[in-house]
């Protein structure tokens, strides 16, 4: 081998370490759900804007046996240890980065549907921790989405709510505000393999 073709491969080998191919988990592919929230009560009324999630994987059985039992042992301030180790995707309710989607669960829904609920660790202001607000107990976002089979749908979104155990497996969920939020016109593209 000629020193310039021994360079070149050595050049790639290098290119190959420092940019590894992306791991099979990510190769799987992911699923966008693009529409529009509107806030139906409270200060922000009448108010809208573009609402995404993106969906890397599904929260597996076992991970949503965690939630249940951390909420069954230690309420909401269990649930949100448990959840900020997981993550499932992206949230982004109007213009910005967005968080991190900590679960989503999916269920089958009416004729090929599927109902997808998504839980995530709501990103607390500072006045709301300065002022000792009541919204500060109110620590997760909480969303449940209903697509048909084309993948069209709408859903309702919970930006500030507690979450409590009732029974052995039932979830109540309350909102902050009077009513929840609206998602509407909502469409998803590509699809999460589910394990």
């Amino acid at each position: 081998m000629t020193r310039k073709k021994v360079l070149v491969f050595l050049f790639v080998l290098c290119c190959a370490a420092l940019f590894p191919l992306p791991s099979q988990s990510h190769m799987d592919g992911n699923q966008r759900i693009n529409g529009t929230f509107i806030a139906i009560a409270g200060r922000s009324a009448g108010r809208s804007g573009p609402f995404s999630l993106i969906v890397n994987r599904y929260t597996a059985p076992g991970q949503l046996r965690e939630l249940n039992e951390a909420l069954g042992r230690g309420g909401q301030d269990e649930l949100l240890k448990t959840l900020s180790k997981m993550d499932a995707g992206r949230i982004q309710i109007g213009p910005g980065v967005g968080v991190r989607a900590n679960a989503v669960i999916a269920d089958p829904w009416g004729e090929g549907g599927t109902k997808l609920t998504v839980l995530y660790e709501r990103y607390i202001r500072f006045f709301e921790l300065r002022y000792g607000t009541r919204s500060q107990d109110y620590t997760v976002g909480y969303a449940e989405i209903f697509l048909d089979r084309n993948g069209r749908g709408e859903g309702t979104l919970i930006p500030a709510a507690k979450v409590r155990l009732r029974g052995e497996n039932t979830w109540e969920v309350e909102d902050f505000g009077v009513l929840p939020a609206r998602l509407m016109g909502l469409r998803a593209s590509g699809s999460v393999e589910i394990r």
